[in-house]
Order: structure tokens, then sequence, then C-alpha cells
């Protein structure tokens, strides 16, 4: 029997996006107020989520798991910053399963696990596990739930 395809989104939910801002010239972070996902190699400053590094290897054991992400179109530095984010922290089980895309909703899959429902993910054909919400606040519980499907 196949592996379920699960998705997982890297801002806020892998990744610690606001663990960047004070590795940042508050000058820098003035400037792109509100759009801080625009700033120029943020990405390469960013921290792990608590625990998430130890859930996707998991998920990878149990699941057919992918790094389900966007970059921001207007920061160039972002794309090659979250390929090597992936390359740093979780390396080889995630090896050629980073996908980069403003259109979640053309991957096929039965999870996606993502922390706000942009950029197709309102529209994923799979269950949209919400992280960081009421009932998946974090990933022991997404874990917790996951290990039913398996």
């Amino acid at each position: 029997m196949a592996k379920k395809i699960v998705y997982v989104d890297m801002d806020s939910v892998l990744v610690y996006f606001e663990s960047a801002f004070d590795k940042v010239d508050p000058r820098l972070l003035a400037a792109y107020e509100g759009d801080e996902d625009e700033i120029p190699h943020i990405f390469s400053k960013m921290e792990p989520m608590q625990g998430a590094i130890e859930a996707f290897t998991y998920l990878s054991e149990h699941f057919d798991t992918y790094v389900l992400s966007t970059a921001p179109w207007e920061n160039p530095t972002a794309w090659s910053e979250k390929l090597e984010w992936i390359k740093h922290y979780l390396g080889k089980v995630a090896y050629k399963r980073l996908i980069l895309t403003h259109h979640k909703n053309l991957n096929i899959g039965d999870f996606l696990i993502d922390d706000r429902p942009n950029n197709g993910a309102e529209f994923f054909t799979g269950e949209l596990i919400k992280f960081g919400g009421d009932e998946f606040p974090d990933w022991n519980a997404v874990l917790a739930y996951m290990k039913k499907h398996i």
C-alpha cells in the first residue's frame, strides 16, 4: 500500500519566522514593516519552530512527506535561502522534497500542514491541518493526530 502524501509549509510551521527579526538591522525592519518577508537575506537568519525538525523526520518515516512553501516574489534571495535552510536543518530526510509554489492547490496529496489558508492552501483537495490554531497549536498536537492516519 502506498504511503499517504503529506505536505508541510515552512514559514511559521517548520520555521520560526520572527526569529530573524532580532538579527536584522532595525532600520531595515522599519523600512519593510508589513513586508518583512521581502527583506533581503532574512530567510537565512531564521530558526526552526520548536519540535519541527523531529516532527518532519517522524512524518518522513511514516508518510511520503514534502515541504510545500511559497517564496516572496519580490525577494529573490528567499528562493535559494529556503533551499539552504532545508539542507541545513532537515538534511537528507528532505533531499529533493522542497516544492516552492504560489499555487499549493495544484499539488495532490492527503494532508497539508499550513498556518494559513493562502496561496491555494484553501483549495487543497486533501485535508488542511491548520498549524497554530486551536485544534493544532503545536507539533505535539499535529503528530498525535497524524499517528491516527498511519
